[in-house]
């Protein structure tokens, strides 16, 4: 396993990264980690949170945000499964609330 990129060294091994997101279920992902995970362009990603079918990042600083890996994981669940966007939007609001009860 190379440590670096954490993909097999091996060549009889599946060729498969694993993403932070798997690694780390309660990692916090930066904008560059949420799009590649989710495949969406940065301006795509700010467009689904305008219109709430993604959830607003969480502030770590004056300058910085990130995601909570399983909020990501979770929308992509939602989308996998073939929610409708009111669905989507309901998960949203219900993950968001949900923050102020994690411990």
């Amino acid at each position: 396993m190379n440590a670096l990129t954490n993909t097999p060294t091996d060549p009889g091994t599946p060729d498969r990264a694993l993403t932070a997101a798997q690694l780390v279920p309660n990692a916090l992902l930066r904008t560059p980690d949420v799009c590649a995970v989710t495949g969406m362009a940065r301006p795509t990603l700010y467009e689904a949170m305008a219109k709430g079918l993604f959830p607003r990042p969480i502030k770590l600083g004056e300058k910085s945000s990130a995601w909570p890996a399983s909020e990501c994981n979770a929308v992509l669940a939602a989308r996998i499964r073939g929610a409708t966007e009111d669905e989507i939007r309901a998960l949203v609001v219900e993950l968001t609330a949900a923050r102020k009860h994690r411990i």
